[in-house]
């Protein structure tokens, strides 16, 4: 179980000349010792940085555009105010927002520990408060979340597009508005896609019954619903555990912890919700006009999400990028697992907003970063995450063409340099290791076409073999300090790794190997993949942290799942080894809703049909949808239900029986780094026939 700082991951500095107006909004105020953060590490373990990781960030302080400040003007300009507190309590009585705590980035310190874009882009998204980006018209409230929530005044009310996570902070945001501009009802809600931090606030801005009464329109993209609930399904659990490395949520604030979360500080710890849309954009490219604003929607599928849309404002001139072109490269293939992205569909969607919206707006504004503003600048900005994408896609292709694997790319493609000197193609949230392999991986899958790597062995097993050849752990050992004293930490890993998983025991390696982990760290531009680093530094040597893991789903996205979903997950959570020579059919309706299925366990597999009935079914079972709801929420058992006369069985009972005695319930405590904690399988659920709702919801 994991601490309960679990979505509060984030950030660190380098400041370069924010101004005093953005400084405020940030929250303001300086440590009273800017020294001595340097010089204390939060583990006491930990490493400072050593001369090889200060002079590469060094190096990259001397070759990177930092003379370019345009990005600080943007993210300045516009600032209203910002509020007098800097935390924000949600409804259960924690803190679900902490800008606070994050306050040592304006210090004034170039920090060794930390890549200086990275360190860059942590000041940036310090901007805190209400921000005019167009003046009367449109405005944004930044730093309450990971996302920001825009604000657009209409003829009686505001439209608000992205209500951020939580409803707490989507809340005082409102508020915050209301009260430095003026006292206006919420008019309609547009989800721009279907990630959780740009919808899970909605019931802090309106109320779900003038929603259905029709007094507020909730506006989306087709396929919304289905794609804000089903990615994290199936492969929930270990997305959960996978996100503990991707966003650092166990390290400290602190420069040799977590630091930005690079499009934004962090990810509100509140409640999350999810109003259903009542219109649906269906088209390629669609027009409406809500409370007297013109709005003309790009649905942009297979880009940053697999529901996602653009907004224009043809009479503002006012482009909405939702979640395709922010600042900074974006994920093709998020760590914490997903599918992978198309790159190239990306940019061709891009290009296809140049050329609806981009050669005439004004300003350009989006669900996280900055806006930017003029023509001129606008199509730079859409230019450059334009050609990345494309690059990323065409170039891997490219090398893989003339027979680069997938073992190979990250360490050969570049983007160009033209490309590296612009601070909106850098790459914050994705990396070019990462993101080059996801290409090829997309294409031409994780084999590199070598046959000794299509069924190699479990690292478990091929590591002791390593070990013995390399004449034991005593010379690894001497090896692996000798290159870490070197700074050769990549060859460093490789030798320490092997020994690691050969000896899961051995604390003085997985120290050494955490010390070169560490180091890795401080060197990554790519929040992403420093927070990997540092995270796995932090358990190999103390072990999981332990603690609570809040709910991140809760009833409306339970709600929102589908009865096909969830008996499809029950097949995921069916241990196969436990139905050797089992099968029975079972008939599963839902009377309320008509729905009817055919469940069947054969051969080890449980399997699904919609819309069928068996005529020889071994039994039936019935229960209306509202009373199937709280059995998936975990909330009360199937058994329950049946006791409580909501849900009926009629047939053999014997099947109900052994399924519940099959399905195993998962916990995202399992082993990342060999050694960390003691192993122990999944354990069979034998009480309950429920859906295990502990999974994460994407917000990247």
């Amino acid at each position: 179980m994991i601490r309960n700082t679990f979505f509060l991951f984030l950030t660190i500095s380098l400041a370069i000349g924010m101004s005093g107006t953005a400084l405020a909004a940030a929250g303001g105020g300086v440590l009273t010792d800017p020294g001595a953060m340097e010089g204390k590490h939060f583990h006491p373990k930990g490493k400072l940085p050593s001369e090889f990781t200060i002079d590469a960030q060094k190096r990259q302080r001397e070759t990177l555009p930092f003379a370019d400040q345009r990005d600080f003007d943007e993210a300045d300009r516009g600032f209203i105010a910002a509020p007098d507190y800097k935390q924000i309590m949600a409804e259960a009585g924690h803190v679900a927002w902490d800008m606070a705590s994050y306050e040592f980035l304006l210090q004034g310190v170039d920090f060794d520990s930390i890549h200086p874009s990275l360190q860059r882009q942590a000041i940036l998204n310090m901007a805190y408060g209400l921000y005019e980006v167009l003046p009367g018209k449109i405005y944004q409230v930044r730093g309450y979340d990971l996302a920001n929530i825009s604000f657009i005044k209409s003829d009686t009310g505001w439209i608000v597009f992205d209500p951020l996570t939580a409803k707490e902070t989507a809340a005082a945001a409102l508020k915050f508005i209301n009260e430095q501009i003026e006292e206006r009802p919420v008019v309609a809600v547009v989800y721009s896609h279907s990630q959780a931090d740009h919808f899970g606030g909605v019931r802090g801005v309106v109320e779900e019954a003038d929603v259905r009464s029709g007094k507020v329109k909730v506006i989306a993209p087709v396929g919304f619903m289905q794609n804000a609930v089903s990615e994290n399904v199936y492969a929930g659990n270990a997305m959960n555990r996978r996100l503990f490395f991707q966003y650092g949520i166990l390290l400290p604030r602190s420069p040799f912890g977590h630091v930005d979360q690079s499009i934004g500080k962090n990810v509100a710890a509140g409640n999350l919700g999810l109003i259903p849309p009542t219109v649906i954009i269906e088209r390629d490219v669609e027009e409406l006009t809500v409370d007297g604003v013109k709005m003309v929607f790009q649905n942009t599928p297979g880009t940053e999400a697999p529901a996602e849309m653009n907004t224009y404002f043809p009479d503002m001139k006012a482009f909405w990028a939702a979640e395709n072109i922010t600042g900074t490269v974006h994920n093709i293939y998020t760590l914490r697992g997903a599918l992978v992205r198309d790159a190239l569909e990306w940019s061709k969607q891009i290009n296809r907003a140049i050329y609806l919206f981009g050669r005439e707006a004004d300003v350009m504004f989006a669900s996280h970063s900055w806006p930017r503003w003029g023509n001129e600048r606008i199509q730079e900005v859409m230019r450059a995450q334009r050609d990345i994408y494309a690059n990323l896609n065409n170039q891997v292709l490219h090398l893989a063409n003339q027979g680069v694997t997938i073992n190979e790319v990250h360490n050969v493609y570049k983007a160009p340099r033209s490309l590296q000197q612009q601070w909106a193609a850098r790459s914050y949230h994705g990396s070019e290791m990462h993101n080059s392999r996801a290409v090829i991986n997309r294409f031409l899958g994780y084999w590199d076409g070598n046959p000794a790597t299509l069924i190699p062995l479990s690292p478990r097993d091929s590591a002791p073999l390593y070990v013995e050849m390399m004449g034991g752990a005593k010379k690894i050992m001497k090896k692996g300090r000798k290159l870490y004293e070197k700074g050769e930490y990549r060859l460093a890993q490789e030798i320490l790794n092997k020994l690691v998983y050969a000896e899961p025991d051995n604390q003085d390696a997985k120290d050494l190997l955490g010390d070169v982990f560490e180091q890795i760290g401080y060197q990554m531009e790519s929040p992403s993949v420093r927070n990997s680093f540092l995270a796995a530094a932090l358990e190999l040597r103390s072990g999981m942290p332990s603690g609570d893991i809040p709910k991140t789903t809760g009833p409306d996205m339970i709600r929102a799942m589908s009865t096909d979903l969830w008996l499809d997950f029950l097949g995921i959570r069916l241990d196969s080894s436990k139905a050797e020579g089992v099968e029975f059919t079972i008939n599963f309706a839902t009377p309320d809703t008509g729905d009817k299925y055919v469940v069947e366990l054969s051969n080890s597999t449980l399997t699904n049909v919609r819309g069928f009935e068996a005529e020889d079914a071994d039994l039936s079972i019935a229960i209306d949808r509202e009373n199937l709801l709280p059995v998936m929420m975990g909330a009360v058992t199937l058994d329950e239900q049946i006791a409580a006369g909501k849900a009926t069985l009629e047939g053999d009972r014997k099947p109900y029986e052994q399924l519940k005695g099959m399905l195993v319930h998962f916990t995202p405590d399992f082993e990342m780094m060999p050694g960390t904690k003691p192993s122990k399988p999944g354990k069979s659920d034998h009480s309950t026939f429920e859906q295990d709702a502990s999974h994460l919801i994407e917000t990247d």
